[in-house]
């Protein structure tokens, strides 16, 4: 099975949900659908996320507010901010926070796209007609962080032992980055496996 670049998508409306489902799956990502804003920590904490769509207007949790949440954790994973409003406000706000994207409802699948191929360029992430390499990196990443977790690292105790950036190996862990072979050995090293460990699930 070929592994996905994979999003998260923040709405409590059913329908967006559901359109921004079929869409992403269209596109060739693994979705995840959440309408309670107040559970997203919990489960960016829990699984890997290449990027996130996130509703300002909801009734339990203002958008904008789980974004700083977010940023508090996670200064770097992209953000596509919905908003329904188009407020300047909200938007200069996002900025501050590094958002990747403002779109407002109903949305423009042609802006929509081309958000997402900005992010793909900017981050690293290799496009679709490359999924062999694709489903490597992603699965490669996946690896990295069940053993960091399994171990109890964090991603800055894991830079001190690799003497990699904390920004390098969050890229690797999302697939964002095309880790050299020397930088591999160092997080192998760092994890107690052997280089071709990190390419098994054992």
């Amino acid at each position: 099975m070929v592994a996905k670049l994979s999003v998260l998508v923040i709405d409590d409306d059913q329908d967006i949900r559901e359109f921004l489902q079929d869409f992403f799956h269209w596109e060739g990502f693994e979705v995840t659908t959440l309408a309670d804003p107040t559970y997203a920590l919990e489960r960016i904490h829990l699984e890997m996320f290449h990027l996130l769509m996130l509703d300002l207007m909801m009734p339990k949790l203002y958008g904008l507010d789980l974004l700083a949440q977010i940023r508090a954790v996670d200064d770097d994973i992209p953000v596509i901010i919905m908003d329904s409003a188009a407020s300047l406000q909200a938007a200069l706000t996002s900025i501050r926070y590094g958002v990747s994207g403002y779109i407002g409802h109903p949305f423009d699948l042609i802006e929509l796209r081309e958000v997402i191929a900005r992010i793909q360029r900017k981050k690293g992430f290799l496009l679709r007609e490359d999924e062999r390499q694709v489903a490597l990196h992603v699965a490669l990443g996946q690896r990295i962080r069940e053993l960091r977790h399994a171990r109890g690292l964090t991603f800055e105790q894991l830079a001190r032992r690799t003497s990699l950036s904390v920004s390098l190996l969050v890229q690797m862990e999302r697939a964002g980055s095309s880790a050299s072979v020397s930088s591999l050995l160092k997080v192998a090293a760092a994890l107690g496996v052997r280089l071709t460990d990190l390419f098994t699930n054992r």
